[in-house]
């Protein structure tokens, strides 16, 4: 027997099967990336920067690491189902991190912090330049002079080469779904119309289905915009590397600074 649902907003139902989505996702590979991006290879303590701002931190996979090395972080993110998750998740870590529901293009938190963090495509979901300014202006407003921005895109070559007009479908213990993309050349996004299939307690299957886009920026584009920003020492990096992007990586890392 089978119930059925719309999702319940952004990241709603899907918070609950989003880390079984992303267990392939090297989450220890990845904080590891970040501590050397945001600390170099000088071995400065992590308590040194100051405050860690993680926008778009999901459920918290990255956030939990990141703390665990030392790092005094704040994980924002625009869902509130997705943060419930990432507060048992700190739990299970054992870190003590502060969560905030808040729209990241209008962040606003006490006090400046040394670092703020956008990554796993939390850029590419703002879907219009104008938001992304709107974002790196906040970014900006937060950040102690010489602040770090850290932040990581999906590229053109994943969302339109890789992804674009894709089908997946897949089927796990207690859940299955399928997944249906579509590029659109016009706005430069891809659309994701996700459907869900997860087994209750009761052995019904429910089923909910999600709806995301995703937007394509380049590096030009981005070396713009923060420059527009207030933002200077804007540097490129292909995926989980310390080397200039290819056309091919899927990812993009960017680190710039607060002028």
């Amino acid at each position: 027997m089978m119930t059925t649902m719309m999702s319940d907003g952004a990241y709603g139902s899907f918070a609950e099967v989003y880390d079984a989505l992303m267990d392939d996702i090297d989450y220890d590979a990845w904080a590891a990336y970040y501590r050397r991006l945001l600390l170099g290879d000088a071995g400065v303590p992590a308590k040194r920067l100051g405050r860690v701002i993680e926008c778009a931190c999901g459920t918290g996979s990255l956030t939990a690491r990141l703390a665990a090395f030392g790092f005094n972080m704040l994980g924002v993110d625009i869902s509130p189902q997705m943060l419930r998750v990432a507060e048992r998740k700190m739990r299970d870590f054992g870190v003590s991190v502060p969560l905030v529901c808040q729209d990241m293009t209008r962040l606003e938190v006490p006090g400046r912090a040394g670092a703020v963090l956008c990554t796993c495509d939390g850029l590419n979901y703002l879907r219009e330049p104008d938001d992304v300014m709107k974002f790196l202006k906040r970014c900006k407003s937060v950040l102690k002079p010489g602040g770090l921005l850290c932040l990581d895109v999906s590229t053109r070559a994943k969302l339109e080469g890789q992804i674009g007009n894709a089908f997946l479908g897949e089927e796990r213990q207690g859940m299955a779904y399928l997944w249906q993309n579509t590029w659109n050349a016009d706005t430069q996004s891809v659309r994701m119309d996700i459907t869900f299939f997860v087994q209750e307690a009761d052995g019904r299957y429910r089923r909910f289905r999600e709806e995301h886009h995703l937007r394509a920026y380049g590096e030009a584009e981005l070396r713009e915009m923060l420059t527009n920003a207030g933002f200077d020492q804007v540097e490129c990096f292909g995926e989980m590397t310390m080397q200039a992007p290819r056309m091919d990586d899927m990812r993009m890392h960017i680190r710039a600074r607060n002028a």
